[in-house]
C-alpha cells in the first residue's frame, strides 16, 4: 500500500536541506535504568544536506539499521563529510562506529573533551576535528557555529547552530521523554498534552543542573531562535519560546500555586496524618494537590510534580531510627538538584523512638526551602490534636501561597 512505512524509513524535511533522521524508542521501559517510559521516547538525529554533508549527532545502537536505511534513503551514494557530536552519551553516540564503518571518510567534529568520550567509549581518535567556542564550520549556504555547554548535562555537552535557519541544535537540552506518535513537530501535537512529560524529563536527568541551564539560556537567546532541536521529543519550528520559556522557567525553580503530598507509612499512621492534611488544603481552597505513597509510586513521577507546585508537604514514619527508605531517596534526590523557591511542610510518626522527623528537620535547615510550622511528629496513632496539628499546617502553607 502506497505510504506505508514511509514515517520509519525515511527522513523528515524540517527546513530547507535539514532532515530528522531520528527514531522512535518504544520498547525502552526503563530510561538509563531509573525513570520509566510509558510513553517511549525519540532519539533524534539530524542531516544538513548542502555542498557539505553534516550529520548531527546518532542514534542508539539498538536503532543502527533503521538509522543507516534512512541516511541512505535520503543521501543516495553522496557521502557523509562531517559528524557533529553534541553529546556523547551512548543513546546519541551508539551508532558512531557502524556509521564509520559505513563512511570511512568522515570527519568527526567536537570540543576537546568530546575527544576523550570517544576514544574511551569507541576507540576512536582519527579524522576528528576539536572545535572552541564561537568556531564556524562552512558548509555552503549552510554556517554551523558552536557553544560550548558543558554540565549539561555532562561535561563535554555542546550546541550546534545554524546561521542560516536560525536552527540551534540543542543536544539533552530542550528535550523531553515521549516517543512521537505520529507527529514530530509542535504544531503537530498539543503542546499541553506533553507537557508532563517534558517536565518529568527536566526534573529527572537535567534539574540538577538548573542554574547552568539558567546562564546558557541567557546565551542562547541573544541570536535569533526559528527551531529547537533536541535530541530527544518534539522539534519546536512553530512556537520555540515555549519550549525555551518552560526551561527557563523551570531552571529558575519558579512554580505555580498547587501541593505535592509525599508519605512513607508501613501501618497507615503516617498515611492518616497526610490525608488529613490534603483534607484540609481542599478546605482552604487549593484545587491542585497531588498525594503519594513513596514506596507506590517512582521517584520520577513524584519529581515531575515538585516541579510543577509551589507547596511540598514531606511525612515519613521513622524506621530503623531513620526516614523510611523510599522518602530518603526523595530527600537524596531533592539535595541533588538543590531545589529552591518552595514552601516545605514535614510530619510524621514513630512508636517507641524517634528520627525520621528530626532528619527531616535536620533536611529542612540545609536547605533553600522555607519550612512552614507546626512539625507535626505523632507517637503510636495520631490522636486529635496531633490531627489539629495537621490542619494547622495545611491552613498556614494555604495562607503563604495566597
Amino acid at each position: 500500500m502506497e505510504g506505508v512505512g514511509l514515517y520509519m524509513n525515511n527522513a523528515v524535511e524540517i527546513t530547507k536541506d535539514i532532515y530528522w533522521i531520528g527514531v522512535n524508542d518504544r520498547e525502552t521501559d526503563i530510561f538509563e535504568s531509573l525513570w520509566p517510559l510509558p510513553e517511549g521516547i525519540s532519539y533524534n538525529s539530524y542531516l544538513i544536506v548542502d555542498d557539505k554533508v553534516a550529520l548531527i549527532d546518532t542514534v542508539k545502537i539498538n536503532y543502527n539499521n533503521s538509522f543507516l536505511e534512512k541516511i541512505k534513503n535520503l543521501l543516495g551514494d553522496k557521502k557523509i563529510d562531517y559528524l557533529i557530536i553534541n553529546h556523547m552519551e551512548p543513546d546519541h553516540s551508539g551508532s558512531i562506529k557502524v556509521l564509520k564503518e559505513v563512511y570511512p571518510d568522515i570527519k568527526i567534529i567536537g570540543n576537546q573533551k568530546t575527544m576523550g568520550f570517544l576514544e574511551g567509549f569507541y576507540d576512536i581518535i582519527d579524522d576528528t576535528k576539536v572545535i572552541n567556542e564561537g568556531d564556524i564550520l562552512n558548509l555552503g549556504e549552510h554556517k554551523l557555529k558552536f557553544f560550548i555547554t558543558p554540565m549539561i548535562h555532562w561535561p563535554e555537552t555542546m550546541m550546534t547552530y545554524d546561521e542560516k535557519s536560525k536552527m540551534i541544535f540543542s543536544g539533552d537540552a530542550f528535550g523531553g521523554f515521549s516517543a512521537f506518535s505520529g507527529g514530530i513537530f509542535d504544531d503537530e501535537i498539543d503542546e499541553l498534552k506533553i507537557e508532563d512529560e517534558i517536565r518529568r524529563y527536566y526534573s529527572n536527568i537535567v534539574g540538577k543542573y538548573s542554574p547552568i541551564i539558567n546562564k546558557t539560556i541567557n546565551r542562547l537567546v541573544k541570536n535569533e531562535i526559528k527551531i529547537v532541536g533536541s535530541t530527544h521529543g518534539i522539534i519546536w519550528r512553530d512556537n520555540p519560546e515555549y519550549i525555551i520559556n518552560k526551561y527557563h522557567q523551570w531552571s529558575k525553580f519558579e512554580a505555580e500555586n498547587g501541593v505535592v503530598i509525599v508519605y512513607g507509612s508501613m501501618y497507615g499512621n503516617t498515611k492518616s496524618m497526610a490525608q488529613e492534611i490534603a483534607r484540609s488544603l481542599v478546605e482552604q481552597g487549593i484545587e491542585k494537590i497531588d498525594l503519594f505513597d513513596a514506596s507506590r509510586t517512582n521517584l520520577s513521577f513524584i519529581l515531575n510534580m515538585i516541579w510543577k507546585y509551589k507547596g511540598l508537604i514531606i511525612g515519613s514514619c521513622t524506621y530503623n531510627n531513620e526516614i523510611f527508605p523510599p522518602v530518603q531517596s526523595l530527600i537524596n534526590a531533592l539535595k541533588n538538584r538543590g531545589l529552591q523557591k518552595r514552601y516545605l511542610g514535614i510530619f510524621g510518626s514513630y512508636s517507641w523512638n524517634g528520627g525520621a522527623v528530626t532528619k527531616l528537620k535536620n533536611f529542612a535547615d540545609k536547605s533553600k526551602l522555607k519550612l512552614i510550622k507546626p512539625i507535626v511528629e505523632a507517637k503510636y496513632t495520631p490522636d486529635k490534636e496531633c490531627l489539629r496539628e495537621c490542619r494547622k499546617l495545611a491552613q498556614n502553607l494555604a495562607k503563604e501561597m495566597d
